[in-house]
């Protein structure tokens, strides 16, 4: 397998430049992403019409992976519940070495293939579910076994990665591959594979929840409103939605709980 994420970077002496140099040259490479995501819609597209027709019957989706990769899944699954007001159960994120390793590295946990499995099944997965691996190189033991498992008790399952033919692209029933090509700094793929997996899982979730009704218009009408500055972006949406004076559509908001009974109710 050609792995592109560990090639050298395009660029040398680093250390040498000016820090203007520095942004632009990284800004330069940060505009490779954004194209190479839409090279791959065509792959994103069958999986997330997946993941709505499992959760439209009660399934879950799951993300699943290591360092980098992993604290993204665990981010947008725990964005999706105050945006969206969905239950924490609907989307779930998992990262090798467990919550501690979303703030300190925990070594060897992405090389325990064996772990994967164990954490998902602490969650019951099952066939009404999707799993989602998240993995740069695409070889992270930890997100390969987790997809083999999947595969096998019959779950459906799908892949994001920055490396042509990789073995989880293999794995995966759904793979999503963006090429970004070489990192700035080489093999940091906290850098341009992680914007291009944040854009992806960004695309999934709220197309996901959008095919689930948790949207109106373009308004997140479900959002938690659980603190002053929510409750304001609420209220101006009442006010959209009725007409209604600030301190009118306030009351209303309040009173009714959420934006979408504000505006159901009015």
């Amino acid at each position: 397998m050609k792995s592109i994420t560990e090639a050298p970077s395009l660029y040398h002496n680093l250390e040498k430049k000016t820090t203007l140099e520095l942004l632009s040259e990284m800004n330069a490479e940060d505009q490779k992403v954004a194209h190479e995501v839409g090279r791959a819609l065509y792959q994103i597209v069958p999986l997330i019409d997946v993941i709505a027709s499992k959760m439209v019957q009660g399934g879950r989706l799951f993300y699943i992976g290591a360092g980098t990769s992993g604290r993204l899944g665990v981010l947008d699954a725990s964005e999706c519940p105050p945006t969206y007001g969905i239950p924490k159960e609907w989307v779930i994120g998992l990262i090798a070495g467990g919550d501690q390793a979303l703030r300190v590295s925990v070594e060897g946990a992405e090389d325990d293939p064996d772990q994967a499995w164990k954490d998902l099944s602490a969650f019951s997965i099952n066939s009404m579910d999707v799993l989602v691996g998240i993995a740069a190189s695409g070889t992270t033991p930890y997100v390969l076994n987790a997809i083999k498992k999947a595969n096998e008790h019959g779950i459906i399952t799908g892949s994001i990665s920055c490396n042509p033919k990789s073995p989880v692209s293999e794995l995966a029933k759904y793979p999503i591959e963006v090429i970004v090509g070489p990192e700035y700094v080489t093999g940091s793929t906290r850098m341009k594979s992680g914007t291009a997996q944040k854009l992806v899982l960004n695309m999934i979730s709220t197309s996901v929840m959008i095919k689930l009704g948790r949207v109106r218009d373009n308004f997140m009408v479900d959002m938690q409103l659980n603190n002053d500055k929510l409750l304001d972006r609420g209220i101006k949406m009442v006010i959209k939605k009725t007409g209604l004076k600030y301190e009118e559509a306030k009351d209303l908001l309040l009173s009714q709980g959420s934006i979408r009974r504000a505006i159901d109710n009015w």
